[in-house]
């Protein structure tokens, strides 16, 4: 793995707002910005010379002034850029793979409809090996102040999501929100109705695994701003939820296939869809 930032253009407006976040997130972390075009190759059984040519001249062309773009906006900022030929996917995944991070678009629908994450966007995030985020191409909300939000699962092992959060939140001064969220079980069946602080008392026992889940970070992370707190619902809509007035999202993969391929998540998978923040997927053990 090569300490830098990878971004995919395709020339589309939502590849462009990730270039450029991208290119910020490489100055905190000092590393480099990598630019990458896949051109899908063939593209046509047999593609004229002459588009080729033109196709080539594009990306040129378009490397050279998102290069440009940032080394104004940033003019220490190391800049590298690869046109790789092949299938979109598989390079972009193999890109992931050597940085520390990769920043990809989504297209904006608006509405209840949500995002639409391209085919190619969901199969990195879904197999890549180190974290990847999604960025919107513009953010229409009203400067958002809400920091990070974090899902977690306190049942399961998130050492990796930690680390990730409170490495940016130490590198943005973002504070850092982490929900956990949960459900009486369905076996509580009346008592639930008959006590109603039967709740009370599982929320507060959360929040003491949630504490205990983040503590030892707290101490490494002094200057970091941490709230942690069960909350009631299901996770994928809370989550959403929060993400209207986050700065960013974050959620975890667990790293396991299915017969077709990776898996993502619902949890995820209904993020990535509706958060109008940027998301960062980080797979898990």
């Amino acid at each position: 793995m090569t300490a830098q930032v990878t971004a995919g253009l395709d020339g589309s407006d939502e590849s462009l707002a990730a270039a450029r976040w991208a290119a910020t997130q490489a100055v905190l972390r000092e590393v480099p910005l990598r630019l990458v075009y896949v051109e899908e190759w063939p593209n046509t059984p047999a593609a004229p010379l002459a588009f080729s040519h033109t196709l080539d001249e594009r990306t040129e062309k378009l490397m050279q002034d998102e290069t440009e773009r940032a080394r104004k906006e940033h003019p220490d900022l190391e800049v590298v850029t690869e046109h790789a030929r092949g299938r979109a996917a598989e390079e972009l995944t193999a890109a992931a793979n050597e940085a520390d991070l990769t920043v990809l678009g989504s297209r904006g629908l608006g509405g209840v409809h949500g995002f639409l994450v391209g085919s190619v966007s969901l199969a990195v995030v879904g197999a890549a090996r180190q974290p990847v985020v999604l960025v919107r191409a513009k953010d229409e909300r009203a400067r958002p102040e809400g920091g990070i939000v974090v899902g977690v699962d306190i049942y399961h092992p998130c050492e990796a999501l930690l680390a990730f959060s409170f490495n940016e939140a130490a590198r943005t001064g973002m504070p850092l929100r982490f929900l956990h969220s949960w459900t009486l079980p369905a076996s509580y069946g009346y008592a639930a109705i008959m006590d109603p602080g039967l709740g009370g008392e599982l929320g507060d026992q959360l929040l003491g695994g949630l504490d205990d889940l983040v503590a030892p970070w707290r101490k490494r992370y002094a200057g970091v701003e941490v709230e942690a707190k069960p909350v009631v619902g299901s996770p994928a809509y809370r989550l959403v939820e929060a993400s209207q007035t986050a700065q960013l999202v974050i959620v975890g993969r667990r790293s396991r296939s299915m017969p077709l391929g990776p898996h993502l998540g619902h949890v995820a998978h209904a993020v990535i869809h509706h958060s109008p923040a940027p998301v960062a997927v980080v797979p898990l053990a």
